[in-house]
């Protein structure tokens, strides 16, 4: 595509996004959708779908832009309950927990929340301006990537956030087992044997990730703040201080970066989403940094990552969608269901024959980032007065919130029951030191791990060699290979300078 018809086509798509009606259904979706966000286990695939039903009297590009809004808005506003009260809104702000939640106790939770506007508008643009720029030859890239290749791409997360645990590898191993067999229960999709239900039929359809997320970090906090002795009320209070300054904006600027194009890059490949994007970040920024010990305290560079790449990833999801009819993610397969409703196939011949609704809609993406930022922004002096709530009536909101979050998802008791219990589980794994997130990982990846290993040995017919034969899943592993000698060596020289000091000591 030239230069001059994308020019014209971005403004027809203006035109449309930016004319009256469209411009408040964009509003609408921005704040439902952040609303919807800040509650447990309500992602954006959840309220598409309960508003699908709502939308037929309105034309599809109408739609559309409300359903984009809704999107963007959920994945910014699943953050802010994760930054101050340690309450994921779905399993890809989960990662927010980790840096964001310390750095509100430790009275940076204005910064927190300003970090991930920012990072989100960052990571948003970077997304939508891609699928502006090149939508049909990225979403043909995807093309290259089959079972052995995602498979690989999931080893390398795994493999990345497991060796964030330094010297706590093994507890870190354990819980990441825990997260792969709770992956497993359910039925298997290619036998259709129960696995590890124990006759339980609630069991049958798996756990959900989003009941995951809200059992382990939700229920899990507040468990374990009941139990801690009580904190000093001036650690739980926020400082007047909203903005960063320039030592926090000179450490998140690379993140924001390097979160927009990890997140970007991992939303194009179909079915990972993200919450795999920002693991991923997660440890790349961890990776990357210089003092790796402030991570788990308040680091900055880890929250911003981590929200660049998780809006990066939901715009990344949406071209495999307009440029090839693939869903990216449940959002997007939600989407899918909604085009097709309206008798629409995306695909190229979309991008061709209804013009005004894919470039319309592309806009509205860079509409709903702004109104994200000039909505969000203004807000964080009164989403922080979440930290002024008593410790009691804390922890009451987050165990209703929690419930009924599970319950809302299918309208089942046994969900809100599988949150409780993995919440006791997450606060008996904290208790002897063994880290949720992996667990978190291994429950969102290990279903597509699995998957993608039976389909690569299919396509082999049993033969692992063909992860030698294919050059991305080679180069890939090479690189796994890489990072775990660099941890060995790392834990060597750490130990040897430790049995130094002990021997000098002991002179």
């Amino acid at each position: 595509m030239d230069l001059n018809t994308l020019v014209a086509n971005m403004s027809a798509g203006f035109g449309v996004a930016l004319s009256p009606d469209k411009l408040v259904f964009g509003l609408l979706g921005v704040l439902i959708g952040t609303a919807v966000g800040v509650l447990p286990g309500l992602g954006p695939s959840v309220a598409i779908a309960l508003l699908l039903p709502l939308t037929f009297g309105l034309d599809p590009t109408t739609a559309f832009i409300l359903f984009g809004g809704i999107y963007y808005g959920t994945m910014y506003g699943g953050s802010t309950t994760s930054i101050l009260i340690n309450t994921p809104g779905d399993a890809a702000a989960s990662v927010s927990t980790f840096e964001g939640y310390p750095m509100a106790k430790r009275g940076l939770g204005g910064v927190a929340l300003a970090t991930s506007a920012i990072g989100s508008f960052i990571g948003g643009t970077f997304a939508t301006f891609m699928l502006m720029l090149a939508a049909s030859s990225l979403a043909a890239a995807t093309l290259w990537f089959g079972p052995p290749e995602y498979f690989s791409m999931m080893v390398l997360a795994l493999a990345m956030v497991t060796g964030m645990a330094g010297k706590s590898l093994p507890r870190a191993l354990f819980s990441l087992s825990v997260g792969l067999g709770l992956a497993m229960v359910g039925i298997d999709m290619q036998t259709g044997a129960n696995r590890l239900t124990f006759g339980v039929q609630e069991l049958y359809g798996g756990i959900d990730v989003a009941l995951g997320a809200v059992g382990l970090f939700a229920v899990g906090e507040a468990l374990w703040l009941i139990a801690s002795p009580p904190e000093g009320q001036a650690e739980r209070l926020p400082t007047n201080r909203l903005w960063l300054t320039m030592d926090e904006w000179r450490r998140s600027a690379i993140p924001w970066v390097r979160g927009s194009v990890v997140g970007f890059c991992s939303g194009l490949l179909p079915g990972t989403g993200a919450t795999f994007a920002t693991f991923v970040s997660y440890g790349v920024e961890r990776r990357f940094s210089k003092q790796p010990e402030r991570f788990g305290k308040g680091a900055i560079e880890g929250l911003a990552g981590p929200e660049a790449a998780n809006n990066a990833a939901a715009g990344a999801s949406m071209v495999p969608l307009l440029a090839l009819g693939i869903p990216g993610s449940a959002t997007t397969a939600i989407m899918l269901v909604a085009f097709q409703l309206y008798g629409l196939q995306p695909g190229p011949t979309l991008m061709e024959t209804n013009k005004e609704l894919v470039w319309g809609l592309i806009a509205s993406l860079y509409v709903a980032n702004v109104l994200l930022v000039v909505l969000n922004l203004p807000l964080v002096g009164l989403w922080v007065q979440l930290l002024r709530i008593p410790r009691g009536l804390l922890t009451a909101i987050i165990l209703v919130f929690s419930t009924v979050g599970a319950y809302s998802l299918q309208g089942s008791l046994g969900d809100v029951v599988i949150v409780w219990l993995l919440g006791v589980a997450a606060f008996l794994l904290r208790r002897f030191g063994f880290p949720i997130a992996p667990v978190l990982l291994g429950l969102v990846l290990g279903p597509m791990l699995e998957q993608d290993l039976r389909r690569s040995l299919a396509m082999s017919s049993g033969d692992f060699g063909i992860f030698l034969d294919r050059p991305i899943a080679l180069a890939v592993f090479g690189l796994i290979a890489v990072l775990a000698l660099y941890r060995v060596s790392l834990l060597w020289r750490t130990r040897r300078s430790t049995a130094g000091l002990d021997a000098a000591a002991g002179a």
